[in-house]
């Protein structure tokens, strides 16, 4: 037998070692087993994720960082690796490029297994992650635009001032004019700061059963639009029928309801504010 063969039939070996060890939460002599797994056969991906995985359940984020890059360096589709860096870069607060590879995750779970419980998960993840990047941003948004509102509403006094200590007569018509455009200004700011206000989903945007806002919305024959995982579980666990009208339903008969969905997808990108979930 090779130094090769030998070599990674003791790295399985760790392996399996390292997940008996990993059930038991001893995590530590898990990360051990991986470890040295790693050293015998460092071009192996999962044992990196595996140690990655270690390394979460001890919040010690910037080794699952380190663990699960090395990990898509050798392999760019391994979903565990994306979907954990990505969980690891919200914890250090760069929320953009968190997205960027929990959206990764998410694009490869589905591919792989788009009705899988891990889709549901990452998703989860995902929403949070974009709840968080659009918090980050809507405050830096908010701090940005009440400075240039005190910037532009002091350039407004002054002009006001100047144009009234110059300008015999016609005072009470400068301080007519003078409020006019201080209100016209606090409107547009005004405007401006809205979409960063949270206010009630359309509920033509929302199932009707969960009363979230759609993902995956599908029609039934009756014209009734549901998200598809929700309406599944109903028809697996309670019946074949739809839950509003009533009248039979099979999954066959649902079919994406893309315009829905596209609209969906629009409002959440000028209002993040609604990835927020309870």
């Amino acid at each position: 037998m090779s130094l090769t063969v030998a070599a990674a039939k003791q790295a399985e070996k760790l392996r399996i070692d390292g997940n008996s060890y990993f059930k038991k939460d001893r995590f530590g002599a898990a990360i051990d087993a991986y470890t040295e797994a790693i050293t015998l056969c460092p071009d192996v991906p999962i044992y990196w994720t595996n140690r990655a995985v270690c390394h979460r359940k001890r919040n010690d984020w910037t080794r699952v960082e380190e663990d699960c890059r090395r990990a898509i360096q050798l392999d760019h589709n391994s979903i565990k690796a994306h979907h954990m860096l990505g969980l690891a870069l919200l914890q250090r607060e760069d929320y953009t490029e968190g997205v960027k590879e929990l959206e990764k995750a998410l694009d490869l779970e589905r591919g792989a297994s788009p009705k899988g419980y891990k889709v549901e998960e990452i998703w989860q993840d995902l929403a949070r992650a974009r709840y968080l990047l659009w918090e980050h941003e809507s405050t830096k948004r908010s701090w940005d635009l009440q400075n240039l509102k005190e910037t532009c509403m002091a350039a407004l006094k002054e002009k006001h001032f100047l144009d009234t200590s110059q300008v015999e007569g016609f005072v009470d018509e400068n301080i007519q004019s003078n409020l006019e455009q201080l209100e016209a200004l606090n409107g547009v700011f005004n405007k401006a700061a809205e979409d960063d206000i949270p206010t009630d989903v359309p509920d033509y945007l929302c199932c009707k059963i969960t009363l979230d806002i759609f993902r995956d919305p599908v029609i039934t024959p009756s014209g009734l639009t549901y998200e598809r995982a929700v309406i599944l579980d109903h028809l697996h666990k309670v019946g074949n029928f739809d839950p509003v009208s009533r009248e039979p339903l099979y999954s066959s008969q649902l079919v994406p309801n893309l315009a829905i969905k596209e609209a969906a997808r629009a409002f959440l990108e000028t209002h993040g504010w609604a990835y927020k979930t309870d």
